[in-house]
């Protein structure tokens, strides 16, 4: 039997949604892994790029912020978080986009901006790219702990947009379409109904009981008649991960 952390199992389930050549626009952390995952295994012409602007680095260490000069080694191309932004982004040209954020609602909109707190409203980092990141790219998809006050019903901000309030809605307003929001957390993945974009278990992974889902969630969502268990990680994947990708378990 193979042994693998929580993250571990969330960073190769998010790693085999990608696919080859396409273009990924993703943060530090598990999406970073996430991908260099995937660019080491089933997708080696995928397209990693960091929002300040640097493509496909080699880097030897993870960093430690966005602008540590490290993620940058052997990149490339290097443009800027304009270029990032205006030149690739807002084109069409970014199939996934890899966000996180304090709370998602069951719409798949994700709020990084403030919560509502017994003590009046806290404020936090905001956008950056979030929001541009959420109206343009083609897929989005979002990594985050399960937690019933993370997933509610209705999030206390709009920072990005996913479904927006369902059906329709986003495209009424004015946005591109999106293919898709997939959402991985430590207890399972969701996607969304294909007709209402309303929340629903995609899989549940393994260990993991629907009871302990319905507990630590804090939004109503659908639930397939037999829901399908994410795939365990390989011993090929997990070598990559400890031994290769992240070997200090920054992340993982």
């Amino acid at each position: 039997m193979i042994k693998y952390s929580t993250n571990e199992l969330m960073a190769v389930t998010a790693s085999r949604l990608l696919e080859d050549h396409q273009n990924i626009v993703v943060g530090l952390g598990l999406p970073q892994i996430a991908t260099i995952l995937a660019q080491n295994t089933h997708a080696p012409n995928l397209n990693i790029i960091y929002e300040i602007g640097v493509v496909n680095p080699a880097s030897v260490d993870m960093g430690v912020g966005i602008a540590d000069s490290r993620l940058w080694y052997q990149a490339d191309y290097f443009t800027s978080f304009v270029g990032t932004l205006g030149g690739l982004l807002q084109k069409g040209l970014v199939d996934v986009g890899f966000l996180g954020g304090l709370q998602v609602d069951q719409f798949g909109n994700l709020n990084s901006t403030l919560i509502q707190t017994g003590n009046g409203i806290r404020h936090f980092t905001g956008s950056g790219g979030a929001g541009d990141i959420a109206t343009y790219s083609k897929n989005i998809f979002v990594i985050m702990r399960h937690e019933k006050r993370k997933i509610v019903n209705m999030v206390d901000y709009i920072t990005s947009v996913g479904y927006y309030q369902g059906k329709t809605s986003r495209q009424d307003i004015g946005l591109p379409q999106c293919s898709s929001v997939i959402i991985i957390t430590n207890l399972c993945v969701f996607s969304f109904s294909k007709e209402d974009k309303k929340i629903q278990i995609d899989s549940i992974h393994p260990g993991v009981s629907l009871e302990q889902i319905k507990e630590n969630t804090g939004a109503s969502f659908l639930i397939p008649a037999k829901p399908r268990v994410t795939e365990e990680p390989s011993k090929v994947e997990i070598e990559l991960l400890e031994n290769q990708i992240d070997p200090e378990h920054q992340y993982i």
